[in-house]
């Protein structure tokens, strides 16, 4: 059986998934890339044969894929990077390597009320549809430490509260944008229904700004609290990305190993 060498592009929970999964099922070796050395940790726990922790430009990307002979490379990054994704296309088609972009499902809101959700294509959109609609209220920012920057520039400080990966990175750009320290809300992996309803009596809020970053990422849990609170939701909708193959994309681990052995073991 072919030995797998993957270069794996991770730091979320699917790309531990992924890991353990290969590992547990192939001759592999993983070499991760994540962006945080919270990421690199988590891929560790998960398996991962070597993992780099700070984010690379497409020449080193290149570089690092002809120098350890990959043949393999998986995109497991967040939906919401849209930027590394692009990236990962276009270096699946210079190097002329095997490529999966694994790409977590939307969250199944059939039987949820998401008459309190409004969707949104861009920051700016949110932003400004916070600052006509609720700008007497405070703001719960669900949606990443990443994207707080752009949010302020429509909301006074004194009213942002933010849940955050409780990691040096985020943390400092709390305090780069000058978030009083009570109004962050540290937090490791996603919070329950009832964890986010305490956040929401506890910050006052008016209205939550979050991702559909799917099941994994707790969307249902936080309309749910939403609406137990009777406060609305602004969801910033997925990015398209240009060139993304569809048959590229999976987004489950029976799709890998189709993926796997259609490349490999055919």
């Amino acid at each position: 059986m072919k030995k797998l060498k993957i270069l794996l592009i991770g730091g979320t929970k699917d790309a531990s998934n992924i890991t353990q999964h290969i590992k547990e099922n192939y001759d592999s070796y993983i070499l991760t890339t994540t962006t945080t050395e919270y990421g690199s940790k988590l891929a560790i726990e998960s398996g991962s044969d070597d993992t780099i922790a700070k984010p690379l430009l497409k020449d080193e990307f290149i570089k690092l894929i002809e120098n350890n002979d990959f043949n393999l490379l998986i995109d497991a990054t967040h939906p919401y990077a849209s930027h590394i994704t692009q990236t990962s296309v276009s270096l699946s088609e210079i190097c002329n390597i095997n490529y999966i972009r694994f790409e977590r499902l939307p969250s199944n809101l059939e039987n949820i009320d998401t008459s309190r959700v409004h969707e949104v294509t861009s920051l700016d959109e949110a932003g400004k549809l916070i600052k006509s609609n609720y700008n007497n209220g405070n703001v719960l920012h669900l949606a990443g430490a990443n994207t707080m920057e752009n949010i302020l520039k429509y909301v006074p400080v004194s009213k942002f509260y933010a849940r955050i990966l409780k990691v040096p990175k985020s943390l400092e750009k709390c305090e780069s944008l000058r978030i009083p320290e009570d109004h962050i809300i540290p937090m490791k992996g996603t919070s329950s229904l009832e964890e986010n309803i305490k956040i929401i009596e506890e910050t006052n809020a008016d209205v939550i700004i979050t991702k559909e970053s799917g099941d994994i990422g707790g969307v249902t849990n936080k309309i749910n609290a939403a609406n137990a609170k009777d406060i609305d939701i602004i969801m910033l909708k997925r990015p398209k990305i240009k060139n993304l193959n569809k048959k590229d994309i999976i987004s489950n681990l029976n799709q890998l190993d189709e993926k796997i052995n259609n490349y490999f073991y055919n």
